[in-house]
């Protein structure tokens, strides 16, 4: 474990450059390798979780190599198929159940393995329409936990499903495997999640058809494979909510946040950040959007999951209730709790480390922050192989009073150059 500490900063300018999107990024690594042919992917994240992905398109029988600034993947003409080693999947649960929709489609057994994080993660929300589609799919215990044994086939049916929980994941494993199918596949939710799959897989000249139906969305995918495709990264978003979240939160910060995918499901912090009185805009530019943000007194909200399906930005969230005026609420974000942490309760114990009073109730919980005085306590952060915790802490000592993190080195996951981007604000 490594540990950082995190003075304040007096003062906070500058322009940051955050890496590729992780969700665009797996999924253009995975339709390249499934297409005939050469791909090209511009702005691939540099992120350990995306580099596991990479490797195993290699075992599954794709090339990849580095040409310049870009990432030149070729699928194998006749096809991907079954690797006689295990598929690491590292830390990341997007590489797993994105793959197990993949490997559902290619024939033979495939056995995906994950760090002690990823190994306590459920993976039964994919084994269950995966094995309506046809595949085998067996893990560890009720929940199925990895290792997951994944046995495939290339004639998989095509099914109706309606996805529980809202999860793009799940959402995508289904639909990638349906490129397998006998007939149409389906999947709706009841609640829209990101739509990267789905605009990716059209992209590359799959047929694929989304509808929104209330606050959800049906989509109908044809089988087929993807053609070889030039992929665009942008910025992540995930990624940038902390960067807004500091500009908002520190006395005197003007931040300015690259190019990011600008879609309606990945920006929805900013409608929440706004609605908490921070002064953050969107500013046009030729990929997406950039963020602006600076200094303002944030009031109290309720923040309900559905405004950010994903609840990845929670923990950033939670720093800019710890600052605001009033009692923040987060409705209905237990799914927090099987992320690479309990994010429930590492929010909360974030918050209660700042100086905030925090309680919780269900699947809900509650910070009042501690408003414009901001004086937010020192701490120590323990150590986590969550990435987005030491973010969060992070932003948190900067803004504050300062703080020492153990375990600072999850931030490769996701975005390597996370500390160094931190410090040049500075």
């Amino acid at each position: 474990m490594t540990t950082k500490s995190i003075d304040p900063a007096t003062r906070l300018r500058g322009v940051v450059h955050v890496p590729g999107d992780k969700s665009a990024s797996h999924r253009a690594l995975l339709l390249s390798a499934l297409a005939d042919g050469e791909s090209r992917i511009e702005g691939l994240s540099p992120g350990h979780d995306v580099q596991s992905t990479g490797v195993i398109v290699e075992q599954l029988g794709a090339s990849r190599v580095r040409e310049g600034s870009a990432t030149i993947v070729t699928g194998p003409a006749d096809g991907l198929r079954a690797s006689d080693e295990p598929l690491d999947c590292g830390n990341s649960g997007t590489t797993m159940r994105l793959v197990a929709g993949v490997t559902s489609g290619i024939d033979g057994e495939h056995l995906l393995v994950g760090d002690p994080s990823l190994s306590q993660r459920p993976m039964d929300r994919v084994a269950v329409p995966l094995g309506r589609m046809g595949a085998t799919l067996a893990g560890r215990g009720e929940r199925l936990t990895a290792p997951l044994r994944v046995v495939g086939t290339s004639r998989l049916h095509g099914i109706d499903y309606d996805v529980p929980t809202p999860s793009a994941q799940v959402k995508s494993a289904v639909l990638l495997a349906g490129l397998h199918g006998d007939g149409p596949t389906v999947v709706r939710e009841r609640v829209r999640t990101r739509a990267t799959t789905e605009i990716m897989l059209a992209h590359a000249g799959v047929s694929v058809e989304s509808l929104d139906v209330g606050a959800g969305r049906r989509v109908t995918l044809l089988p087929g494979r993807p053609r070889p495709a030039t992929w665009f990264v942008p910025g992540d978003p995930s990624q940038a909510a902390f960067f807004a979240v500091l500009g908002a939160v520190h006395d005197d910060a003007a931040i300015a946040i690259d190019a990011i995918d600008d879609s309606p499901e990945r920006v929805g912090f900013v409608t929440v950040l706004r609605r908490m009185g921070a002064a953050i805009e969107l500013v046009g530019s030729g990929h997406g959007h950039g963020l602006s943000a600076r200094s303002a007194s944030l009031r109290a909200t309720t923040i309900h999951a559905s405004e950010i399906p994903s609840v990845d930005e929670v923990p950033a969230l939670a720093v800019a209730a710890a600052a605001a005026d009033g009692v923040t609420s987060f409705v209905g974000v237990g799914e927090l709790r099987v992320k690479e942490s309990d994010r429930f309760t590492g929010s909360m114990a974030l918050a209660s480390a700042l100086g905030c009073t925090v309680w919780a109730s269900g699947d809900d919980f509650f910070i009042e922050g501690l408003g414009s005085a901001r004086k937010f306590h020192s701490f120590n952060q323990p150590a986590t192989l969550d990435h987005r915790m030491v973010m969060a802490a992070a932003i948190a000592g900067a803004a504050g009073n300062g703080c020492v993190i153990d375990g600072s080195e999850t931030v490769s996951t996701s975005y390597p150059a996370f500390f160094d981007h931190l410090a040049g604000l500075g």
